[in-house]
């Protein structure tokens, strides 16, 4: 059986941090928290886990810190996860059974980062992390924020995923440190761009995002994976500042980067056709947003309410204006499925119920 260092920078997480250990201690061998500056409970709670707390004057750089906190793991493999991170039961029982089996030539393990969920339990953002890391490698973080792992060798896949639960967001944090690059005349990636767009988009400078996100389309060089996605969250820039021109250019640009649809291009197709009350072309693209499977070893961002309960929510609308009721009552319950307390879903079951007589047939 292999071993495994957790290794973690943390500052001022007391509300977070002991459900996040107490998810994690019975997986892992040595338990390591850099703390950088906390001013709360933090490194109180951190040593009722370990003797090994550790202190690191906070430079600004993510990366800096993460690459100094992973040079404190002593066993074969090094585990990093935020504090406002948890494994969930099921995903326990995996990774204890990974320990168990783990080829040790492995030099890397990937695993889903399931970055949100909604109030019923659906992930709404996940993608891929390379996160358990053979120790030896010395694999090194990179980016002031938005970090990356530079990592290459045996790296496989696991099914396992780790469930980030915060409580709140640091709004305009990340968008500062690219705002001092900015100052200081870095040169940005096309990387860089993107992710600054996002941070742009995110605290609601949405023309200024519109710019980031087109200087990442234009360089020749960037994943293509943040390229589509840039073209998709331009659109939906375009869509807030109601510019439904560009909006529409935007992702029929997207749809072209992708080259296969996605469930995240055809349903704000559907809601753009839907929006101008154009039902027919709106169907068709939320039809076809639910009949695309994802690749499970896909590396980029994938929002699975795309392809689930959102469609089939917005095709109840569309059927029930072109007065196709058994059909607008189909998707809700395929809605229902998903969302079975959502307000809107509720409302919509007991108006189609009626409509079709329904209710006296139970």
């Amino acid at each position: 059986m292999i071993s495994i260092s957790l290794c973690m920078i943390v500052k001022n997480e007391e509300e977070v941090l002991a459900r996040c250990l107490e998810s994690v201690k019975d997986i892992v061998d040595e338990i390591n928290i850099i703390d950088t500056g906390s001013t709360d409970r933090t490194v109180e709670i951190a040593s009722s886990f370990t003797d090994n707390v550790y202190h690191y004057e906070w430079t600004g750089n993510f990366a800096q810190a993460r690459n100094v906190a992973h040079a404190y793991a002593t066993k074969e493999y090094t585990l990093y996860l935020d504090a406002d991170d948890v494994i969930l039961p099921k995903d326990k029982e995996k990774f204890l059974q990974l320990k168990e089996t783990l080829d040790p030539n492995v030099d890397a393990v990937s695993m889903y980062y399931h970055a949100g969920t909604d109030e019923f339990g659906n992930v709404t953002i996940q993608y891929r992390l390379n996160r358990l890391l053979k120790t030896a490698r010395k694999f090194q973080w990179q980016g002031d924020c938005h970090n990356y792992l530079n990592v290459t060798g045996h790296i496989i896949n696991s099914d396992i995923a780790i469930t980030h639960k915060k409580i709140s967001h640091s709004v305009g944090r990340n968008l500062s440190i690219y705002e001092e690059r900015k100052k200081r005349n870095e040169a940005f990636s096309a990387r860089d761009y993107f992710y600054y767009g996002n941070e742009l988009r995110e605290n609601k400078y949405y023309e200024e995002a519109i710019k980031s996100y087109q200087q990442n389309l234009e360089m020749h060089s960037g994943w293509i994976e943040d390229k589509v996605y840039a073209a998709t969250y331009q659109a939906d820039c375009y869509r807030i500042l109601k510019n439904e021109k560009q909006e529409l250019n935007s992702l029929f640009y997207a749809l072209q980067l992708a080259k296969i649809p996605r469930p995240e291009i055809c349903s704000r197709l559907g809601y753009h056709f839907q929006q101008k009350r154009d039902f027919k072309p709106a169907v068709y693209w939320y039809e076809l947003a639910t009949t695309i499977k994802t690749d499970p070893n896909k590396w980029s961002f994938t929002y699975p309410a795309y392809a689930t309960w959102y469609p089939h929510l917005q095709l109840c609308v569309c059927y029930y204006n072109l007065q196709q009721f058994e059909k607008a009552y189909e998707h809700n319950e395929k809605a229902r499925i998903y969302r079975p307390e959502d307000q809107r879903v509720l409302f919509n079951k007991e108006l189609l119920e009626k409509r079709l007589d329904l209710s006296n047939e139970k």
